[in-house]
């Protein structure tokens, strides 16, 4: 905890004068979608609000919203901690990734499309496993995912898939085999790209589909044995 919340100590000046539960629970937010608090972790209100430099209340507001979002629970006269996940949540979870995603998909304007974001997620992804390491592999993967999503140029649905994105964080978590996990997703990344990049949606939504349904039979697969293990 004392390296995340040093971590956390650096993301200070993101809420400049102007700081609110909102700015907080978005930083929150990125922090445990990025994996730096695993399910299960009981978030310290002093910690946290001495890293960041904001008042006991205003962290309680952030908790409280990301409650909201399901990332967070309270636990009576335990504290806050980070949520762990049902199998039923994960389900959830892929079929709401189906509905947006694909929908962003087919609902792309005549090409040309805006991939930087695309293909820097792709770089980001390749370089992480050429390290060994496979929970940036696994973030990578994510960040692929929310530029897929920001092609759709929308707000409301940036803002949705930014706490989906989260919990599916939380259920990456709970799965002891990241490298099997998230290794086969680069070459298919890659194949979603390209198919954008000669405009053709019809096949990177097919390529899509099958990804989101392959990814969650084997997430559910590895999470279904490992919470029966826990419990």
């Amino acid at each position: 905890m004392a390296e995340q919340l040093r971590d956390l100590s650096d993301d200070r000046a993101l809420l400049g004068r102007t700081s609110t539960a909102e700015r907080v629970s978005d930083i929150l937010r990125s922090r445990i979608a990025e994996g730096y608090f695993p399910p299960g972790t009981r978030l310290s209100e002093d910690s946290i609000g001495g890293a960041l430099g904001v008042s006991r209340n205003t962290l309680r507001e952030a908790f409280r919203l990301l409650t909201h979002e399901r990332l967070l629970v309270h636990e009576l006269n335990r504290g806050v901690f980070v949520r762990v996940l049902t199998v039923e949540d994960v389900e959830d979870i892929y079929r709401t990734r189906r509905l947006v995603e694909c929908a962003v998909v087919r609902g792309l304007e005549e090409p040309p499309y805006g991939l930087d974001g695309l293909a820097g997620a792709v770089q980001e992804g390749r370089q992480a496993a050429r390290d060994g390491d496979w929970k940036g592999v696994g973030t990578a993967n994510i960040h692929f995912h929310r530029e897929l999503v920001a092609l759709a140029a929308s707000e409301r649905t940036d803002e949705l898939m930014r706490s989906v994105f989260a919990e599916l964080r939380l259920a990456f978590h709970v799965v002891d085999e990241p490298q099997r996990l998230h290794e086969p997703y680069i070459a298919r990344n890659v194949k979603i790209l390209e198919a954008l990049q000669a405009g053709d949606r019809d096949k990177a939504e097919r390529l899509l589909a099958g990804y989101l349904d392959d990814s969650l039979e084997r997430v559910v697969e590895v999470y279904r044995r490992r919470v029966g293990e826990d419990g």
